[in-house]
């Protein structure tokens, strides 16, 4: 049994990605970026491509996991809050909704779906996460944004950089995947860590690890794409 947690920790550390292949993909997608500067800050985006892997038979992995830097500083947030954390959040730079401005949705589902759309994340109160399911039914739930919950003994901003700094793998029903890791802004070393540990996080999902690995690539939002392995 040693023997096995041994293995797993070295799958796991044993990166079968060449750092200098990595190396070379940073510097590409950053050169490509800069000879085309865009209005916006281009994130940059981890494809995956898999195999020997049925997605109707096999567990669907679904794992999240926290990169060194934020790779999406703007991520669109709401805080659904009582008065204090509404406070908190101008200070935090976030949108926010109290009680009354949810209760005027009036559960319409339109409205509500228009408003998981909006925003990436939300994030509730005590005191209101409770009242969600009364005041805005399942909408929010089956978007697959239901609220984390915020307490008043921890940091809004601390909390806010936290969920800006995760990044989701989820298999669904095709056997490819693509996840924002980090942006253009960042240094070539910051983007390096962070694809590394995305990349390396993903594999430990994996049933067989590296022999389910069949492609990966980086590429900014506009910029063409570099096979990694």
């Amino acid at each position: 049994r040693l023997l096995r947690v041994f293995s797993l920790v070295r799958q796991y550390k044993m990166s079968k990605l060449p750092s200098d292949t990595l190396r070379d993909g940073v510097s590409f997608v950053l050169e490509k970026s800069k000879a085309k500067p865009r209005k916006f800050t281009e994130t940059i985006e981890l494809q995956i491509g898999l195999k020997n892997y049925d997605p109707q038979k096999d567990k669907r992995f679904n794992g999240t996991v926290s990169l060194p830097t934020i790779p999406r500083p703007k991520l669109k947030l709401c805080m659904l809050g009582d008065a204090k954390h509404c406070e908190e959040a101008v200070g935090v730079g976030i949108d926010h909704m109290d009680v009354e401005a949810l209760k005027k949705l009036n559960k319409n589902k339109k409205l509500i779906k228009k408003l998981a759309k909006k925003y990436n994340h939300f994030l509730a109160s005590e005191s209101v996460i409770k009242q969600i399911p009364r005041l805005l039914g399942p909408g929010l739930n089956k978007a697959g944004k239901f609220p984390t919950l915020c307490t008043h003994n921890e940091s809004l901003e601390a909390k806010v950089n936290g969920i800006r700094s995760q990044v989701k793998f989820q298999l669904k029903k095709v056997l490819c995947l693509a996840v924002a890791v980090a942006n253009v802004e960042q240094t070539e070393r910051e983007i390096f860590v962070n694809v590394q540990t995305s990349v390396n996080f993903l594999v430990s999902l994996l049933k067989k690890n590296w022999q389910n690995v069949k492609s990966l690539y980086i590429k900014s939002t506009m910029g063409p794409p570099f096979r990694l392995f």
